[in-house]
């Protein structure tokens, strides 16, 4: 069995791409020994180091999702830690796909390990989207739905675990780099200085950004956070929409959306 370094053991769903795939690095880093759950196999792994392991599971499948989590148990003991970042890979607005990738099989997840906990510094913490609290146009309704509902999950959580000394939390990432969409924006230039203009930090975030944050929800430096949901997009979601909008108008900003 791989040595458990640091003494604590963290879980991540989907943590082979984008946010997740940072949460893996940094966590890794960190010394933790680090679980994760893929659809699929990376490509290459995440990190080279001899702390990670990998499982594969449609975590929609009840009998899949329960036999991989009894696998990892029984390799890498006791969950300190449990990340959520998987997403719904769905083209269209498939309401039932969606519904079950990002709650039904969380729900399911988090209640495996109730009691699987080492309850001396345990967090759960899931990654949901501004399009849980705002509407947005090119985001279908399941999508809006699904994330919503990862707020009230961390909610509801932290409210019924806290007894168990389990910590529950919500992170929720605006517009960001990531691996896959880095060059895009950073070739964009035109669209890369707007997102500059409208984040009050003006830049844009990155993931690693992002994983500090859940980086610090699975430390005891946030023992006392519960049933937070943490926005993380460069204060672009503060400002008055209005004011914004009469802003960009007054600098010749247009658009056909």
């Amino acid at each position: 069995m791989k040595e458990k370094m640091n003494g604590e053991h963290s879980l991540i769903v989907g943590g082979t791409k984008g946010i997740g795939r940072s949460v893996v690095d940094l966590l890794a880093s960190q010394h933790h020994l680090v679980s994760v759950i893929s659809r699929r196999s990376p490509s290459e792994p995440t990190v080279q180091a001899d702390n990670v392991y990998y499982w594969t599971a449609d975590i929609t499948d009840i009998k899949s999702t329960l036999g991989v989590l009894g696998e990892i148990i029984k390799k890498n003991g006791k969950l300190n830690h449990l990340v959520f970042c998987q997403r719904f890979r769905g083209q269209e607005d498939n309401w039932t796909g969606e519904i079950e990738t990002t709650l039904t099989a969380t729900k399911r997840i988090v209640e495996y390990f109730v009691d699987r906990f080492d309850s001396n510094n345990a967090s759960i913490v899931f990654v949901g989207s501004i399009s849980g609290s705002l509407a947005v146009k090119y985001a279908p309704l399941a999508y809006h739905v699904a994330k919503g509902g990862l707020n009230q999950l961390a909610k509801y959580y932290a409210v019924t675990l806290g007894p168990k000394n389990i910590r529950v939390n919500c992170v929720v990432p605006g517009t960001i780099l990531k691996e896959n969409s880095k060059d895009f924006f950073l070739k964009n230039e035109e669209l890369h200085t707007f997102y500059k203009k409208i984040i009050p930090l003006g830049r844009m975030g990155t993931a690693n950004e992002v994983a500090d944050v859940i980086s610090f929800l699975c430390s005891s430096k946030s023992s006392f956070v519960t049933g937070q949901n943490i926005v993380i997009d460069g204060g672009v979601s503060v400002q008055w929409q209005e004011e914004l909008a009469t802003r960009l108008a007054a600098k010749g900003f247009k658009s056909n959306d």
